[in-house]
């Protein structure tokens, strides 16, 4: 570094600085470093107290150029690398924040938590394996860790080893009894393995600890819920503030037959947010032919004209893909997970696109240009699941469904899509004239209340090799099947991508 002397701010300068980012008075902090740096531009002390306040206020592209001016003056700073992977993450550019957590390693390869963040990102790119070692080479160096128990088990329950995730999750509590977050998602993997007297468990540790802990509170909710307590229910959903927990007190509500509380709060709801919940679409549009009033949802009112099927040419009968995707959905090893509405079947856990085959991940890609054949297909519908189509989607889940002889699904939707679909992989021979085995969708499932039964339904007999889409409002089931063959299909739901970036709490 060619500084000299003359160059350098004197010491009550930098203390004065260090003194406003330390009190959080970020902005003073950033316009002084400013000001020394045009007259200091080789101190790397006012680089780096920049970056810091310019982070702090979330000017995340502008810090990220202050990191790199500071690491200019000192390259193999480790935690200056740390908190530019971080800031990089926060922009989305992963690729980037990989190289620089790699660095900070190379730098200091004992540095445990560049390992935990770079399993973080490693696991958003889809790169489960690579995450999975980054999370072990971190914790082989600090076992000691809870947070990279925690991140390993999330990593572990993605791919579908529920019990090695539990076991992680349980080392992260041991270490860290008060680990809220620990308690909640042991409950998931619990929940996922079918155990639900457990799962309640940790939920209730996780409020315990917290009770304003809001990914608890919509759990609980959840079992509440499907246990038909739905007062209680509604009280757990308000308490959690997340996701789509006001479609769900909505469905509470709607369960519990309290009509007119329904009406009111789904039309409070529908006149202050925009018309682009598939829930509340499906929640809204039940209730108007319950009751035979209008719809006044817009997301998709006539949801039955928008279901898609099509064959997949690289899915013929005799294609390599087909063959390898049906030997790894036999031979790899994915947990089962645990769900009611399957009859004579097995679902897989985690999720699939996410995992590390090569088939799942191909089939993965076609079934996005499928969504693009989605969108023009009708391009020209006025309702806003055309209209608000997102331009960039994420597999919010996929899994394979295997049902044998008598198998079928209870009519559903998929409340967390946009799009929902499936790709059929292996289909029974249904008996001659029948819809064995058939796809149906419609407008009623689930055991809402009826007022009378005219609720259309309509259904397509799936080839293999066949996709089918729909909107993710619609309800949909399996028609039981008694042919003595296997039906295979690996279905997925997609959903606008959401920019999920957070800095690593190490």
């Amino acid at each position: 570094m060619a500084n000299t002397f003359a160059s350098q701010p004197n010491q009550q300068q930098v203390q004065n600085l260090i003194q406003l980012l330390n009190s959080g008075q970020l902005s003073q902090a950033e316009s002084l470093a400013k000001n020394l740096i045009t007259k200091h531009p080789n101190t790397f002390i006012l680089h780096h107290v920049l970056s810091l306040a310019l982070d702090g206020q979330q000017k995340f592209a502008e810090a990220v150029e202050s990191y790199k001016n500071a690491l200019k003056l000192q390259p193999n700073t480790p935690d200056l690398l740390f908190n530019l992977g971080i800031t990089l993450t926060q922009l989305n550019r992963l690729s980037e924040a990989v190289a620089t957590y790699q660095q900070a390693i190379q730098t200091n390869p004992n540095f445990f938590e560049a390992y935990g963040n770079l399993g973080t990102i490693l696991q958003r790119q889809g790169k489960l394996n690579e995450a999975i070692a980054s999370y072990q080479k971190g914790l082989k160096i600090n076992p000691q860790d809870a947070q990279g128990y925690f991140n390993l088990g999330t990593a572990l329950r993605d791919m579908g080893d529920l019990e090695a995730a539990v076991n992680s999750y349980q080392k992260a509590i041991r270490l860290f009894p008060d680990y809220t977050d620990a308690h909640n998602n042991l409950g998931k993997a619990l929940r996922d393995q079918g155990n639900m007297d457990a799962a309640v468990k940790c939920y209730q540790a996780a409020l315990a600890l917290n009770a304003e802990h809001a990914n608890a509170n919509y759990n609980m909710a959840e079992f509440l819920y499907l246990s038909k307590k739905y007062d209680e229910a509604i009280s757990y959903f308000e308490r959690s503030q997340l996701d789509d927990w006001q479609e769900r007190r909505l469905y509470c509500l709607y369960k519990a037959e309290k009509f007119d509380a329904f009406k009111v709060n789904r039309d409070e709801l529908i006149g202050r947010m925009p018309h682009t919940s598939p829930f509340l679409a499906t929640l809204s549009t039940h209730y108007s032919i319950n009751f035979n009033e209008p719809d006044p949802y817009d997301f998709c009112k006539n949801g039955l004209d928008f279901v898609y099927q099509k064959t997949i040419p690289e899915l013929g009968r005799n294609s390599t893909l087909l063959k390898d995707l049906l030997d790894d959905i036999h031979t790899a090893d994915i947990a089962e997970r645990k769900q009611g509405r399957l009859t004579n079947g097995q679902q897989s856990a985690g999720n699939l696109f996410k995992r590390p085959e090569a088939s799942f991940r191909t089939l993965s890609e076609l079934i996005k240009k499928e969504f693009l054949s989605y969108k023009n297909k009708f391009a020209d519908a006025d309702c806003e699941l055309i209209k608000s189509f997102p331009v960039e989607l994420e597999f919010t889940s996929s899994w394979y469904v295997k049902m044998q002889q008598g198998g079928h699904l209870s009519a559903h939707i998929h409340e967390v899509g946009w799009i929902s679909g499936a790709v059929y992989l292996a289909m029974p021979t249904p008996k001659a004239g029948s819809n064995e085995g058939a796809f149906e969708y419609g407008t009623h499932g689930d055991d809402y209340p009826q007022k009378h039964q005219n609720f259309p339904t309509m259904y397509v007999m799936p080839n293999v090799g066949d996709i089918v889409l729909f909107p993710s409002s619609l309800f949909h089931r399996t028609i039981p099947f008694s042919a003595n063959e296997e039906r295979i299909c690996i279905a997925f739901d997609l959903k606008p991508t959401i920019n999920m970036a957070q800095k690593n709490s190490y």
